[in-house]
């Protein structure tokens, strides 16, 4: 068995603001084993604040290249960053998928065919007035889910923001907010009551993500919370274990692989915690992983798989197009992203 790399970098359509500043190319390393001929495909795109750096990324798989010759699961027990174990677990589960003549999702889940995953919108900070105009867009496309991004205004603002969207977009669309932990625990409580009136279905990550015990006292209420950042910082087990959460975001490149994100949807479904299947804005091997992901998880609610319109451009043409509020699930063996290596 052969490991190999190649390095990439696709410019955003938009700059992409993270933890350590603002961001306008994704870059990660495509990865591939080669077995007996037979070839699988996976991507580690290190993202800042959620995972390793990537100079760190490259060792990772340096290391994991020459484990290799011990074998696969030597190959994975050297490899200790998260975005480097997904590109490695990865690309073996799609060996493994197209070997057996099935796509990633049934590999990773049973044998029902899945052809599609709803998805939901994500509207950024603005104004009340585009906060909703951008909503009603989404809707009109056919998305019956809109996540808003709150926390960069003052709480006020943003329940105005939230009304306004209420009031484009109607009774029957699915409202979700997206602190990114910025609030404190008066502010958090204070928001969540007020998102109430506004049919809101959960926050995401409403307090700074090692406070669990604040994130647990705020459940209960008609606005539920969702536990985002908190996975990376201290663990899922941590955050169950807790009772930190009513819904999980699961981001397979911040988890360290769509075996361990699925493992962390099927621990949080036997807690009564909803998993959501999302990205870190990654390139269309990853992305495409994240949908197999929530398919072989179906039923599953609204996920975060929307993003690849925020690359200008991707490795290569997209086997999973969004279509009326759904994003399309590959059929084809292994992930279904053929040509992303030698475009």
């Amino acid at each position: 068995m052969r490991l190999d790399r190649r390095d990439f970098a696709l410019p955003l359509s938009d700059p992409l603001r993270t933890a350590r500043g603002e961001m306008a190319t994704r870059t990660g390393v495509l990865v591939r084993v080669a077995d007996d001929g037979n070839r699988g495909l996976g991507e580690a795109s290190p993202l800042p604040g959620w995972t390793e750096p990537l100079s760190d990324c490259r060792t990772a798989l340096a290391r994991a290249e020459r484990a290799l010759q011990r074998g696969p699961d030597a190959a994975l027990a050297a490899v200790d960053a998260p975005a480097a174990r997904h590109g490695l677990s990865l690309a073996l589960a799609d060996l493994r998928a197209a070997d057996a003549g099935v796509p990633l999702y049934r590999y990773l889940g049973d044998d029902a065919a899945v052809t599609d995953v709803p998805v939901n919108a994500t509207v950024g900070d603005a104004p009340p007035e585009e906060t909703a105009a951008e909503a009603a867009d989404a809707v009109a496309d056919g998305v019956d889910c809109v996540k808003v991004k709150v926390g960069a205004r003052d709480v006020d603002e943003d329940v105005r923001r939230l009304r306004a969207v209420r009031d484009a977009v109607g009774p029957g669309v699915e409202l979700r907010a997206d602190a990114n932990g910025a609030w404190d625990r008066a502010a958090a409580e204070r928001a969540l009551d007020a998102f109430a009136d506004v049919g809101v279905e959960f926050v995401e990550q409403p307090l700074p993500a090692d406070d669990l015990s604040g994130l647990a006292a705020l459940r209960g209420g008609p606005v539920g919370v969702a536990a985002d950042e908190s996975l990376a910082a201290t663990g899922v087990d941590a955050v169950l274990d807790a009772g930190a959460a009513d819904a999980l975001i699961l981001k397979p490149m911040a988890l360290g692989g769509v075996d361990r994100a699925r493992d962390a949807a099927l621990r949080a479904r036997e807690a009564g915690v909803t998993p959501v299947v999302t990205t870190t804005v990654d390139a269309v091997v990853a992305r495409t992983a994240a949908v197999h992901l929530a398919a072989s998880l179906a039923p599953v609610p609204p996920c975060g798989l929307a993003t690849g319109g925020r690359l200008e451009r991707d490795l290569t043409a997209d086997p999973a197009p969004v279509r009326d509020g759904t994003i399309h699930v590959p059929q084809l063996p292994g992930i279904g992203t053929t040509g992303a290596w030698s475009s």
